[in-house]
């Protein structure tokens, strides 16, 4: 599966500002676009990506520009991205405009990177690790902590010789969609690999709704591969699949908000889409109404769903909720 657009953006386009160092006057971007193996259509939506993620642009902050974009009968004076034919660094290639993210922007950066990275496999991904060492950076200063086993998670190893030898595991793990942590011993059926959330485990015993349980292994705190064993029943394969059903949502969100479709739907296909927000169809996985709540308040007021309408009062509500359980009260 692949890895994540934008967290790539963040370290291939580390190669776009060390070129662009060499054109101090500007580039063609189909020029550019050659010299980095890719299309000049693809080159502009990475960097327009690149400037989207950056909240300083959307709430009017005051940040060091990093791009300028250009065209020959503009004198060096910026144009509109869309009509712009080169583009020109300005500021330090270095800079990846991690220092001007808060840190729930930052949180959900470095936890997709670190997904990206284990799916990287042993071998991992050197330049992509790099990306990650300016995160942690930032989010921790001179006090940032080594990482662990080169990104990659201790328990992800266990589980995959669990799975395939049909052992038991005992966890403690933090809850997603809930409070508080719990030790449990689970039957590990299947390891999946998501775009973003890195690995999740499909597990037994079946529960009392007659499903399965997902865990993510990034809230995974404790793990014990035990001696017992279990059997996988005859529709186990039916079982998975149900697991993983998506249901089809519509959402129209400001373009701002296009990270968090790769952090919580598992497909997206953009319907529509104006200078201010898009329309989207996403597939998600249950809970789904969970998932909506999120992503409308990862989107912000100017999110709304169009399709299904029974979903439409899921991002108030989970506000509402949380407001409640955050709420100090006398």
């Amino acid at each position: 599966m692949a890895v994540p657009v934008y967290v790539r953006r963040i370290a291939g386009l580390l190669d776009v500002f060390d070129r662009l160092e060499d054109y101090p006057e500007g580039v063609p971007l189909d020029v550019l676009a050659t010299e980095c193996g890719i299309s000049p259509d693809q080159l502009r939506e990475d960097l327009l990506a690149y400037y989207a993620a950056d909240p300083g642009l959307w709430l009017g902050l005051e940040r060091r520009h990093v791009l300028e974009w250009m065209s020959p009968e503009a004198s060096g004076e910026e144009v509109d991205p869309g009509q712009a034919v080169m583009v020109r660094l300005v500021g330090d290639p270095s800079d990846l405009g991690v220092d001007y993210l808060d840190a729930g922007e930052l949180a959900l950066v470095y936890t997709a990177a670190c997904a990206a990275l284990e799916m990287a496999g042993p071998a991992g991904d050197a330049d992509l690790a790099g990306a990650l060492d300016v995160i942690v950076d930032t989010m921790y200063g001179e006090a940032a902590p080594g990482p662990q086993r080169g990104w990659r998670s201790p328990y992800l190893d266990d589980l995959l010789r669990a799975a395939s030898e049909h052992r038991r595991v005992r966890l403690t793990y933090s809850r997603q969609w809930g409070n508080g942590i719990f030790e449990r011993v689970i039957e590990p059926w299947r390891l999946v690999q998501t775009a973003v959330r890195g690995w999740e485990i499909d597990a037994g015993p079946i529960a009392q709704n007659g499903k399965l349980r997902s865990y993510l292994l990034s809230n995974i705190r404790e793990l014990e591969v035990l001696d017992e064993t279990f059997a996988l029943p005859d529709d186990a394969e039916d079982r998975l699949a149900e697991q993983r059903e998506t249901s089809l949502v519509t959402l129209q969100l400001p373009h701002r908000s296009r990270w968090a479709l790769d952090e919580y739907a598992e497909e997206v296909t953009i319907v529509a889409q104006t200078d201010e927000s898009f329309t989207a169809r996403v597939a998600l996985l249950e809970p789904v109404g969970w998932r909506v709540g999120l992503l409308m308040l990862a989107a912000g007021v100017d999110s709304r769903v169009i399709d299904p309408a029974g979903l439409i009062s899921e991002g108030p509500a989970l506000a509402a909720r949380l407001l409640e359980h955050h709420s100090t009260r006398a």
